[in-house]
């Protein structure tokens, strides 16, 4: 596709490809890859979408800045304006934005968003939501378990999202569960 540029940003986890493009004379993210243990990021781009560039411009830099400081460990909130919500269909666009309102050091589980999106039995779809979430670390979805405490899935792996959750003071157990009192959302 004409047009589709891909910034790669290395990074400690392995590196993070930040595809986007131009939408009106501004830029768009597409789609975040981030890398895991069984498939490198840009060979995911390559998968999806072999036709990118390796290319970036002022804003593009700015976010991928960000990423990297809060890899870092630092308090960063990361605006929606940047990423193409146009892309997604509405339910996994309302929990992405019920995702994105969890505050750094809080976490969720998959059926307090349900909950909170107005869908009580969609704990499951929620999560099948967040697994194929286009925008990892911009919106979230490592603050979001099981409501058994274990950690659940993430696409930069669960060591990605362990290591994330304690860059936010998140405590676990030594059987692997989280230990926090600060659930946002009821």
């Amino acid at each position: 596709m004409k047009g589709l540029y891909q910034k790669i940003i290395p990074i400690p986890f392995n590196p993070i490809s930040i595809m986007w493009k131009e939408i009106e004379g501004q830029p768009k993210i597409q789609r975040i890859f981030l890398s895991n243990e069984r498939v490198h990021a840009t060979e995911l781009v390559d998968q999806v979408c072999p036709y990118t560039e390796v290319e970036s411009c002022e804003q593009i830099d700015g976010v991928a800045d960000k990423i990297v400081r809060f890899l870092n460990s630092e308090d960063i909130v990361f605006s929606l304006d940047i990423v193409d919500l146009d892309l997604i269909k509405p339910f996994q666009k309302k929990v992405l934005i019920a995702e994105h309102g969890i505050p750094r050091g809080w976490i969720s589980t998959y059926q307090r968003l349900a909950n909170r999106i107005g869908n009580p039995k969609g704990a499951r779809a929620v999560g099948t939501a967040l697994k194929n979430n286009p925008f990892p670390i911009i919106i979230p979805c490592h603050r979001a378990i099981r409501s058994d405490g274990s950690i659940g899935g993430f696409q930069g792996g669960t060591q990605m999202k362990r290591k994330l959750l304690e860059f936010e003071g998140i405590k676990f157990s030594s059987n692997g569960k989280l230990i926090s009192d600060r659930f946002y959302y009821e």
